[in-house]
């Protein structure tokens, strides 16, 4: 293979790499975002499916403060180290949904989303690129203050769409765990 085709073929890998980086991300971060308004709200999916599971309805405010951060330290520039705690967090945050309706006695209809989810933090992680990883060595570029408008803008437009869709969310949750038979 020549050089050329070389260089061409990695483009080409590199932009599919970084399209699915942001997929991954915009959706992880959107779950993030939906989730910490849900919960600093306590809608009545959220109370119904903690009692269910056994946690004190305090835990919603818990969860959401830290949700709100999680995504807002994916989605800012720079800040390395807090991006891998973010990470680390979204996956326990998920994998541990997982958890407690596994142990709960609960179907796969309530722990394939949240298994999903956690599935979408380790692609946004392994796919991130280097500017979003910690460095190696040395100094890690200077950020201009305008590379925080896209991040907060998506987080704005995000935070506004959870908002909005809430009323409609709300009663797909209420028939939803009905069906499920935690509340009558």
């Amino acid at each position: 293979m020549t050089s050329e085709k070389l260089v061409t073929a990695r483009s080409g890998w590199d932009r599919i790499r970084i399209i699915a980086y942001w997929m991954f991300t915009v959706l992880m971060v959107a779950e993030l975002v939906a989730g910490s308004v849900w919960n600093l709200l306590q809608i009545e999916w959220v109370r119904v499916q903690l009692k269910h599971l056994g946690y004190p309805l305090y835990y919603s405010y818990i969860l959401g403060v830290w949700q709100v951060g999680g995504a807002v330290a994916i989605m800012g520039p720079r800040f390395s180290r807090l991006k891998e705690w973010a990470y680390a967090g979204s996956f326990f945050l998920w994998s541990g949904a997982v958890a407690s309706h596994l142990l709960a006695g609960d179907g796969a209809e309530s722990w394939t989303a949240p298994l999903m989810f956690s599935m979408f933090a380790i692609a946004s992680w392994s796919l991130r690129p280097g500017n979003r990883r910690l460095p190696k060595a040395g100094i890690v570029p200077e950020t201009r203050p305008l590379t925080w408008a896209v991040p907060i803008g998506i987080l704005v437009l995000l935070f506004i769409v959870s908002y909005l869709t809430l009323p409609a969310v709300n009663v797909a949750m209420h028939t939803r765990a009905q069906e499920l038979g935690w509340i009558r």
